[in-house]
């Protein structure tokens, strides 16, 4: 008996709980003083109350479970990217046999960066106890998401016993970061018109007349690459893949300061630049490795194979800007991973002689250096200052503001 009382006491809320207890009480001594029919038949109707309200309270929602499915319009429902959303199914099983009016149930979505949005619904569940929720989450930004444990609330009938379950449905993903199509990159043109040392180590990634196999068609490719007989076999689009003059192997260094951004946003687009130009080099089948200076330095060697690329993305979902000390120091701990000869390009907010100090160090070890400029999309300054003092040491740079400007700038298009 007293096991029982404990566990109503458990699911009911107290004042509540001795309120019933106290009727219950009442009628059990109106049955031993008064008797009779009214009073027994009383006493039962309350007894059958609090043995419902411990019954529900021990089961229902206690012992609910369930399971979650994402969908997306993309392939991949658990691989996405920023900017888009998922749709959430989740299918709630409550065992028991007492009817539920409705449940309300509780769901937490966390990103890695701490970030989290609270998502409560109700709904009513069927007479065995199923119940479906469907709801979206809002636009998603780069990074891993996981869905916490799931909470579920209900009351008794009477309004008087709230109970409470919770159980854990599987539900992560990753988003991955924003990305542009890059058509062309002036850095591997014979023509890029360059001064300094730098124009004597340019190299055209032109493509040879010779023909190295078929491929997917890739959004960009020009109506005379498209292989018709491959497309009308195959009933998808192909294109013809040429093999390519060779070319100085790219290392994309990411700046990842805690104090060189404004704000996250700018943090983003600088994340969004790297993620856009290893696009770039999957496409035109350029060896681009990748180098994060975050809390830890992290690189990535140069190579053309698309699985080594996606390792890179993949990398670029978890960095949060963690990163402390000069660039200097951190580059040093990577030195040897860096092929002579290659280009050198620091994504980087920072201007001045940090980045000064930087590219320096990377010509002094047989690397040809450049500079994206991520500005601060508030700043006044657009960055001209600072590309004509680079431009005077013979070192390209380029000035970007904003994610949809990036193919004109590299490409040497005006920005509209």
């Amino acid at each position: 008996m007293r096991s029982i009382l404990a566990g109503a006491a458990a699911v009911i809320q107290p004042r509540k709980f001795m309120g019933v207890l106290a009727i219950w009480v009442i009628t059990l001594l109106y049955v031993l003083f008064q008797g009779g029919k009214t009073s027994f038949m009383l006493f039962i109707m309350v007894s059958v109350l609090i043995l419902y309200l411990i019954i529900g309270g021990l089961g229902g929602v206690r012992r609910a479970k369930g399971t979650r499915s994402l969908y997306s319009e993309q392939d991949k429902p658990d691989l996405l990217y920023a900017g888009g959303y998922l749709r959430v199914k989740l299918n709630v099983n409550i065992p028991g046999f007492l009817p539920l009016p409705y449940v309300v149930v509780r769901e937490i979505l966390k990103r890695h960066n701490g970030e989290s949005w609270v998502f409560e619904e109700s709904l009513v569940p069927s007479l065995r106890g199923r119940g479906e929720l469907l709801f979206q989450t809002p636009v998603l930004e780069r990074g891993c998401y996981t869905f916490e444990s799931t909470d579920i609330l209900s009351e008794d009938i009477f309004g008087l016993m709230e109970h409470k379950g919770t159980f854990k449905a599987e539900g992560r993903f990753r988003v991955l970061p924003r990305a542009v199509v890059v058509p062309r990159w002036q850095l591997y043109e014979r023509r890029a018109r360059l001064s300094g040392p730098q124009a004597s180590l340019l190299q055209s990634r032109r493509e040879t007349t010779q023909i190295n196999g078929v491929r997917d068609y890739v959004y960009g490719d020009r109506l005379t690459r498209i292989h018709w007989n491959a497309t009308a076999k195959t009933g998808a689009w192909k294109s013809k893949e040429f093999e390519h003059e060779s070319v100085p192997r790219t290392i994309l260094v990411l700046d990842g300061s805690a104090g060189a951004y404004y704000s996250s946003g700018q943090f983003e687009l600088a994340v969004s630049i790297a993620a856009s130009l290893l696009g770039f080099g999957i496409r035109e089948r350029i060896g681009i490795g990748l180098c994060c200076l975050d809390k830890d330095t992290k690189v990535f060697s140069p190579a053309e194979g698309s699985a080594e690329r996606q390792k890179m993305i993949q990398y670029l979902i978890d960095i949060n800007a963690e990163g402390r000390g000069p660039l200097i120091t951190r580059l040093d701990k990577a030195q040897r991973m860096f092929p002579k000869g290659a280009y050198f390009v620091l994504i980087s907010p920072q201007s001045g002689k940090p980045v000064l100090d930087t590219l320096r160090w990377a010509d002094s070890r047989g690397l040809t250096p450049s500079h994206i400029h991520v500005r601060n999309p508030a700043a006044k300054n657009r960055g001209e200052e600072w590309a004509e003092v680079l431009k005077s040491r013979g070192i390209t740079s380029y000035n970007v503001s904003s994610l949809h400007e990036l193919p004109a700038v590299l490409g040497g298009d005006p920005v509209r």
